[in-house]
């Protein structure tokens, strides 16, 4: 019996379960879904085919929830940093936002692993129904920051869409941030979403109105 596995074994059921997701989640960096076989994974994990079974009906069922594991802590993250911004819904809603274009979201392999789910929407139901519920995970708090900011006045404006908004402009900069780090730099990342985040704040009427 391997080192590893030897390891393995000696965890708890929990983190025997989590070990498997993450070394899925790292071989779909690397190999994205046709190469993530339940081999493969099972050998980035240091187990037998048989414990995976144990945790899980199958890779579909593995992968779809390292989907659902990956999304979790992504948002986690992102909330950790609103939280430690204090009580002011603008600087919660900043340090939401700005946490996307640091480690470890703002990441190549986070990327790649983000991009082998994405490829499996359209065929897998359940993959889609968790791509919902992660892109809801990632919108709601912003629509909730957003109608504080906005106190009173938040009736005049579309709060939703104003979070789609955000939320748009977030993906779009963390997308080309992770494909080429040579077009800017995290910190022009920075730079571009507080000057809207900025206009947003500061004249919330005047930007949101439709």
């Amino acid at each position: 019996m391997s080192l590893a596995r030897a390891q393995f074994q000696r965890l708890d059921p929990d983190l025997r379960r989590q070990s498997l997701i993450n070394a899925t989640a790292r071989c779909l960096a690397r190999y994205g879904v046709g190469g993530s076989s339940v081999r493969v994974i099972c050998a980035e994990a240091g187990v037998s085919a048989g414990l995976l079974r144990h945790y899980f009906a199958g890779i579909d069922e593995l992968i779809a929830e390292t989907y659902a594991d990956v999304g979790e802590r992504l948002v986690a993250t992102m909330a950790a940093a609103a939280d430690n911004a204090g009580p002011d819904p603008r600087d919660q809603l900043r340090a939401f936002v700005m946490a996307s274009f640091k480690p470890p979201i703002a990441d190549p392999d986070m990327l790649a692993t983000w991009l082998a789910f994405w490829s499996l929407i359209k065929t897998d139901a359940r993959i889609r129904e968790l791509h919902t519920r992660n892109y809801a995970s990632h919108r709601i708090p912003v629509e909730k920051m957003v109608a504080k900011i906005l106190g009173p006045e938040a009736s005049r404006v579309d709060v939703r869409l104003t979070a789609v908004g955000v939320t748009a402009l977030v993906d779009g900069l963390w997308l080309e941030l992770c494909l080429d780090s040579s077009s800017f730099t995290p910190e022009e990342a920075v730079r571009i979403a507080d000057k809207w985040l900025n206009a947003l704040v500061g004249d919330p009427l005047k930007v949101l109105a439709d």
